[in-house]
Parts: C-alpha cells; structure tokens; sequence
C-alpha cells in the first residue's frame, strides 16, 4: 500500500519537476522558494500590522512571532525527525534540481507548514485577505517539489498541519485580546 502511495507522489513530483518545467518557472520558483526573498516583504506587512491594526494587530503580530517559532521547530525538528523521509533530490534520479538539495528530511514541508500557519492565523483577523494569503502560501509551497527538494505529498500534509497551527495560535491569539479587552477596555468600548 505504502508502495503504491509512493509511487503517485512520485508521478505527481515529476510531474510538477520536469513537465511544468519551462524558462520562466525555472526563474520564478526558485526566487519564490527562497525566504531570504521573503524578508522584506515580512517586515513590512507586520510594521504595516503593528502600527495601524490597533490593540488586536499587536496581539496578532507578537502571537504570530511565537507561531512561526513553534510551527518551524514543531515541522523542522519534531516531525522531520519522526519520519525521517528523504528528500526527492536525494532519493530520486533525474530530478531537476534547482535550490540547495541539503540532507534535512522532507516530510513535511516547513515552508508549507510555515506559510499556510500565517495564512490562516491572519485570515482570522482579516478575512478580507483570504485569497492573497492562501494564493501566496499555495504559490510557496508549490515551489518545492517544483525546485525538487520536497514531494507533493509533502506540501498537502505541511498545508494542512500548518492550517491548523495557524487556527489554533488564532484562536488563542483572540482570547488573549478578549482578556486584555475585559481588563483594559478600549476608549470605543467604553463609549459605546
């Protein structure tokens, strides 16, 4: 059974690898893959965040912070680790290649986990975001076995574990404003 999973994720991978591979992808993926890219672009949503989102865009920044923190080691460490599969660009031949292939396991994707973690979390807060966050995240994790270093079934599961970081630290990220709120009533709240 494990065998016949495999090999869909691996007609999936060359699929996006070798099929979709043209000129233009060949340039955009590896740049899109790249979170020193990211850096800036990081920076200014959240300044954007913690200076106009108010009391709740605070929270939502410095909570996000803690999330990044806990989903990359929680993906990274713990479940790299546990399941220990290697990545295409080590197991597989003919893989297109086109980022760094380290020996760090592949299951599952960090970035995908990352990335649909902050989608979801500041989906919470601004749902009127949802296509750009989740289209970025998509594009992101896409990127990965499309540069050959993750499988297909890498970023499915890293999306949906990183969904779930991101409803979680959400969810606590809200009841922390309600606490805050119940003891600190904003100028609005009280005028109301």
């Amino acid at each position: 059974m494990l065998d016949f999973f495999q090999s869909i994720d691996e007609s999936i991978f060359f699929f996006i690898n070798h099929t979709l591979s043209n000129p233009l992808f060949d340039k955009f993926f590896p740049f899109i893959t790249d979170v020193h890219n990211w850096y800036l672009v990081y920076v200014l949503l959240l300044g954007t965040v913690l200076v106009k989102g108010g009391r709740i865009g605070r929270i939502a920044v410095i909570m996000s912070l803690f999330m990044i923190a806990f989903s990359d080691q929680f993906s990274s460490n713990l479940l790299k680790n546990t399941f220990e599969r290697i990545r295409p660009c080590n197991a597989l031949e003919n893989v297109n290649i086109l980022a760094g292939c380290t020996g760090s396991y592949s299951f599952p994707s960090s970035h995908a986990v990352n990335n649909f973690a902050v989608a979801m979390f500041f989906y919470a807060f601004y749902p009127n975001l949802k296509k750009i966050l989740f289209i970025t995240a998509a594009i992101i994790a896409i990127s990965r076995p499309y540069v050959g270093v993750h499988y297909p079934f890498d970023i499915v599961m890293g999306a949906l574990i990183g969904t779930g970081i991101g409803y979680i630290f959400s969810v606590l990220a809200m009841k922390l404003n309600e606490q805050i709120n119940r003891k600190f009533p904003s100028k609005e709240m009280v005028s109301e």
